[in-house]
């Protein structure tokens, strides 16, 4: 999801929290560079530093000491210098914060990843399925991406012309998680960028806050409605092909078309 045609324009003083997530290592020495004679940005020191720390690990180095440049750049930073103050430049180690595990996901950067990366980091996190994650990283993943899930016997999962196989079409990638005889599938897809609503969050202070930042909304993800009944799954002994369900026992009827109606219910 990187925005590199619009890099390009971004400068030190355009710079925020979020769009921070789009650019690499030696755009932000560009920026700095370019920023060197701004009256705006010496007395601002401080604040510019802590937005491209919220997305990358900075290493201050000793001007003279190739060995420990050489040491940070096999490790995957770039080296350069920046001028803090007009009397010292200083040496600068950086590198992206890698996004690795869901606990790495923020407000700020889920916007700038793909439903690929997505799936990836998830599949280091699973054990339990979508359920183990916190409210508080589903509702970070949800204001990025369109998510349903659906858990079916690992024989009936991939039936041809199935919610599986529509989904897939649709684009959404897909994580598998394995529960015994059963299968949980979380879909995962990018939402459009209209429905990516601007979100101010009460962490942030005022000096960080900008007009990308500047509309509070409620959050009703995974807000379930009152009359949802939470059953207890079935036991693998007892499970036929006639009384096998997803997500919740729905009655009778095709299984595959009832965890469809579920889980475009879900995305609703």
């Amino acid at each position: 999801m990187e925005q590199k045609t619009e890099n390009k324009a971004l400068t030190l003083k355009t710079l925020t929290k979020s769009n921070v997530w789009d650019v690499q290592e030696n755009d932000i020495f560009r920026m700095w560079e370019g920023a060197d004679k701004d009256a705006e940005v010496k007395e601002n020191v401080r604040h510019f530093v802590d937005i491209i720390r919220s997305a990358f690990m900075i290493e201050e180095l000793p001007g003279d000491a190739q060995l420990v440049k050489t040491k940070y750049e096999k490790q995957g930073y770039k080296v350069g210098q920046v001028r803090l103050d007009e009397n010292q430049k200083v040496t600068w180690a950086i590198k992206k914060r890698p996004i690795m595990r869901v606990t790495d996901l923020t407000y700020e950067n889920i916007r700038h990843i793909s439903a690929s990366k997505l799936i990836e980091v998830l599949d280091r996190n699973f054990g339990g399925g979508w359920d183990s994650l916190s409210q508080s990283i589903k509702d970070i993943i949800e204001s990025g991406f369109d998510i349903s899930t659906t858990t079916l016997p690992k024989d009936r999962l991939h039936k041809k012309g199935g919610l599986y196989e529509k989904k897939v079409d649709d684009g959404f990638e897909v994580l598998e998680v394995a529960k015994g005889s059963w299968v949980e599938a979380i879909f995962a897809k990018a939402k459009p960028e209209k429905e990516k609503l601007r979100m101010k969050f009460a962490s942030h202070s005022e000096d960080d806050e900008d007009e990308d930042a500047d509309v509070e909304i409620e959050d009703n993800y995974n807000k379930p409605d009152e009359d949802d009944i939470e059953l207890e799954g079935p036991n693998d002994d007892d499970i036929t092909e006639d009384n096998y369900s997803t997500m919740m026992d729905l009655g009778s009827g095709d299984p595959d078309e009832e965890a469809e109606n579920m889980a475009d219910y879900g995305e609703e």
